[in-house]
Order: structure tokens, then C-alpha cells, then sequence
């Protein structure tokens, strides 16, 4: 059980470093989210009220550090370490949300990621060293995604990590301007006992060369 604050916290798995959102990495989002507006516009949240708009980037980060504030999210970076850059470049991101204590201990997560980066591992990497985290360090129970039926890339992630199908949620979020079904799946803490991050790095070292070896966290 997490007996002091849960944010802010940095988690690094290899080349990989997840870190709190900042208001002054707008200009490198902005222009990663740019570069991948016709990759992410099938899979984006949007505002079900009639002429309705999503969030400028100041304003989502305002909320998503009040809510980790309120211990209800954790809005990570994904960011990677390469060669030639002087800090880890944003390659995606992922945040932890509606997390949900007392009783009911669990949380869901969302994630993107650069498409000029996906088919290496990303995804999967920083949902497994998360989910470890919101298990082992937080104490959380249970983590859940939510992934439309199209969204194949999505899909495969939760399948490599073993994440448990639990059916089908007609019109579950207003995405790319209408209702849509979703797939959800979940975890629970007792169902991987070892954890998500070891198994699936060894998976990967035992069909290709190594991603990354370990993870650590680090306040930030």
C-alpha cells in the first residue's frame, strides 16, 4: 500500500524513460503530434457536446497535474534516449487514469505512440513497467484498457502482455467524433504475481536481441 505521494515518478526500462508531462515540452509534443495526426485520428477522445472541442496542450496539462495531484492519474512521457540528442525525445505517451482507492483499488491506462517508432516494443514495454508499478509500488488491485475493435496495433499489445479479453462495451467513448465500441481487457495483481516487465523482456530476448534489461523508478 502507498503510504506517501504517488506523483510526481520517473520509470526507465533500458532506452526508455516514462516522466511527468511538462508545460515545456509543448513545442516537441506538439510537433510529435503533428507528424502522427492521420496515425492517431481513428483512436482520438473527442467531445460528444455539439460544436465541442478538446483541451489546448496548456489546459490538458493543467488538468492532468490536477488530477495527479489528487492522486487520480499519473500522466506520463514516453521518451527514448538517441544518440546524437542530449535528453530522452518524446516518442509517445501514457497516461494512468480514474484511478479508483479504498475498495476497488484499480485504474485505467491509455498510451500512443509515434508511428516512425512503433513494431519495436514501446507500447508494450511502458504498459508492462506502469502496470508494475501501479501494482507493487501503488497497491493497485486491477488496470484496465479500453481499445476499439479496429485499433489491430493496440490489440496486439494487450495480447503479448496477457492481458484477460472481458468483452465487448457498445458506444463505451466518443472517439474521432462518434460513439464507439470498445474491447475491454484487465489484470489484476494476483494474475501476474511475477509481474509484466521481466517475462515480457524475456520473451522478447528469446526471439530477438535484447530491448532493454530491468526497470527502476525514480522520483522525479
Amino acid at each position: 500500500m502507498q503510504s506517501g505521494p504517488i506523483w510526481p515518478v520517473t520509470l526507465e526500462c533500458g532506452d526508455l524513460v516514462l516522466r511527468p508531462i511538462r508545460y515545456r515540452d509543448k513545442k516537441e509534443w506538439t510537433e510529435v503530434r503533428s507528424r502522427n495526426s492521420e496515425w492517431l485520428a481513428p483512436w482520438e477522445a473527442s467531445n460528444p457536446d455539439p460544436g465541442g472541442g478538446l483541451p489546448d496542450y496548456r489546459h490538458m496539462v493543467r488538468s492532468l497535474k490536477m488530477q495527479a495531484a489528487q492522486a487520480t492519474a499519473l500522466p506520463f512521457l514516453i521518451t527514448e534516449w538517441t544518440p546524437g540528442l542530449r535528453s530522452p525525445a518524446i516518442v509517445g505517451q501514457l497516461t494512468v487514469s480514474s484511478i479508483v482507492w479504498g475498495s476497488a483499488m484499480m485504474a485505467t491506462l491509455g498510451y500512443w505512440v509515434d508511428q516512425a517508432r512503433a513494431g519495436r516494443g514501446i507500447a508494450p514495454t511502458s504498459v508492462a513497467l506502469v502496470t508494475d508499478h501501479c501494482f507493487r509500488t501503488l497497491g493497485l488491485h486491477r488496470m484496465e484498457i479500453n481499445i476499439r475493435p479496429e485499433n489491430g496495433p493496440s490489440l496486439r499489445v494487450v495480447e503479448k502482455l496477457g492481458f484477460r479479453d472481458e468483452g465487448y462495451r457498445p458506444r463505451f467513448l466518443h472517439i474521432n467524433g462518434k460513439w464507439a465500441d470498445h474491447r475491454s481487457f484487465a489484470l489484476t495483481s494476483e494474475e501476474v504475481p511475477e509481474g509484466l516487465l521481466g517475462p515480457w523482456l524475456a520473451s522478447r530476448r528469446s526471439q530477438n536481441p535484447p530491448f532493454a534489461s530491468g526497470g527502476t523508478t525514480h522520483p522525479w
